[in-house]
């Protein structure tokens, strides 16, 4: 089943959904280096991070898969939102340095093919940022959330898929550790459970 761009958006509109934006941001920033005047690309639903990690972006793009759907974006200003194929993305040869990818890997028909052609568009130096429900993880196990819908990875076959398409993985941070309850008093966790795992 393919989250769709309204159920994502109601997701991160709630208590539960804000806490697990901000888990992972948590685990983007202990990876994420900064890059000045960077060309980024957020493929899925990237929308939280985009605007946090592309302050110093050149160019930000989000693109976002036609079987999600897509949303307007940034809210003020030129549109920076396209609706893609993700075996099949509108950019030249070697032109973004950065690719973001959250709730997209795991929907996607031909993981392989998609991550060849995000090879094709990333410059020589270009790195990808992956985001993907953890096959072992507790919130791949419950569909009230985004993370439990698609196809979950572990990190051997997330290695070995990036390894298939020519990437080197570097650099890895996990998210997500308190359980994805929706009752107020286990929400009140959340942040011992996720600095405990750091």
């Amino acid at each position: 089943m393919h989250s769709d761009i309204v159920d994502l958006r109601s997701f991160y509109s709630t208590t539960l959904g804000r806490f697990a934006e901000r888990s992972i941001t948590m685990a983007l920033s202990s990876i994420w280096a900064a890059v000045p005047n960077e060309r980024l690309v957020g493929l899925g639903y990237t929308l939280p991070w985009l605007e946090r990690f592309g302050s110093d972006a050149e160019r930000v793009f989000a693109f976002m898969p036609a079987t999600q759907g897509a949303v307007v974006w940034p809210a003020t200003g030129p549109t920076a939102t396209a609706l893609v194929f993700d075996e099949e993305l509108p950019l030249v040869d070697s032109c973004i340095d950065r690719m973001l990818l959250v709730h997209s890997l795991e929907h996607v028909e031909n993981p392989r093919e998609t991550l060849n052609e995000i090879w094709r568009v990333l410059s020589p130096a270009g790195r990808v940022v992956i985001v993907v429900p953890n096959r072992r993880g507790v919130w791949a196990r419950f569909e009230h959330t985004p993370f439990g819908n698609g196809r979950p990875f572990s990190r051997g076959q997330l290695t070995e898929l990036l390894r298939e398409a020519n990437f080197t993985p570097a650099a890895w941070s996990d998210a997500l550790f308190f359980p994805p309850s929706r009752r107020r008093f286990m929400m009140r966790f959340h942040n011992v459970l996720e600095r405990a795992q750091t």
